[in-house]
């Protein structure tokens, strides 16, 4: 039964697109200039802006007499209200579930909002476990919030756990990085964007969850279909290693020494891959048998039985 981690905003929720619906009713409700929409949706960078620096912005702009920490709360509820997970994704989750693959969230942001968004669009049910930087205290591309996950997931494959996971996110520095530093396949969803990175790659690319959740579930019927950027839609013929499934004119080259790096850091990987089944089976049929899934560090102060669903959600109130 492998692992599919997936990243929460843009991912599996358009948090974007709930962001814009929210200023437009800031603006709205505070009389504002309707023209004024583009300008905080610049502000937002995709939520990767600190709050307290976008809501700050808007309150000196528009000479708001109201606290950040007042504003804050205001965004956290109306933002909140706009969000919902489409009812595709939901169907990419249950069509994974039903091929046996077991599912977790790895978020970086507040504990309290981004629990409450997997609560408020019905994805708690969904998947197996999450992990949220701020309890976890690792931020990804951090292993160890990636390992936590695992763990939270009481993922127990017979084998390397990396060599059976996979980890889908729309940003590179954090959910692809993280993947790579991890020794995880992953799939970035693209949204229309060229692939910047030169230090790393993602295993595949995707425009969307559905379609790279589709891309994943046939790369683990056909393993050597993952190892390098596999065509995004079934049917297409399969590429040569170390390409994308979107144009690679839209790539820039690696450098020779990004190359070198990369082929070194995939070589375990693709040596692990050519274990034949018996010798898979025979490193250890419990995880107990294997290398643990958490570093010999101490891990956040949070109590075992957080890492349940009702638990969790009930301490959020």
């Amino acid at each position: 039964m492998p692992l599919l981690l997936l990243d929460l905003d843009n991912t599996l929720l358009p948090r974007d697109a709930a962001f814009r619906a929210w200023a437009g009713d800031f603006l709205t409700e505070n009389g504002l200039p309707a023209g004024d929409l583009d300008w905080l949706v610049m502000l937002d960078g995709s939520g990767y802006v600190p709050r307290s620096t976008v809501l700050g912005a808007a309150r000196r702009r528009y000479g708001i007499d109201r606290s950040v920490e007042s504003m804050l709360a205001h965004y956290r509820d109306g933002i909140n209200s706009h969000i919902q997970c489409p009812d595709s994704h939901v169907a990419a989750l249950r069509e994974a579930r039903e091929a046996g693959w077991t599912l977790g969230i790895v978020s970086n942001g507040g504990t309290l909002p981004q629990l409450e968004k997997i609560r408020l669009t019905g994805l708690a049910p969904l998947v197996d476990g999450w992990v949220i930087s701020e309890e976890a205290h690792c931020l990804k591309p951090d292993p160890l919030i990636f390992e936590i996950a695992a763990r939270r997931c009481d993922f127990r494959p017979a084998g390397d756990w990396k060599a059976q996971t996979w980890m889908v996110g729309d940003y590179g520095p954090a959910d692809i990085a993280g993947a790579a530093a991890t020794g995880l396949r992953s799939a970035w969803l693209h949204h229309g964007r060229p692939w910047a990175e030169r230090a790393y790659r993602p295993t595949v690319s995707a425009p969307s969850l559905p379609e790279a959740v589709r891309v994943i579930l046939a790369a683990g019927e056909h393993p050597a279909a993952g190892r390098g950027f596999a065509a995004a839609a079934a049917g297409r013929p399969q590429r040569s290693r170390g390409q994308l499934a979107i144009p690679a004119s839209r790539l820039a080259p690696l450098p020779v020494k990004a190359a070198k790096v990369v082929q070194a850091a995939q070589a375990p990987q693709s040596a692990q891959t050519a274990q034949s089944a018996p010798a898979a089976k025979a490193a250890g049929a419990s995880l107990a048998q294997q290398v643990p899934l958490v570093k010999a560090r101490p891990l956040a102060p949070i109590e075992p039985a957080q890492a349940r669903w009702g638990d969790a959600a009930a301490a959020a109130g």
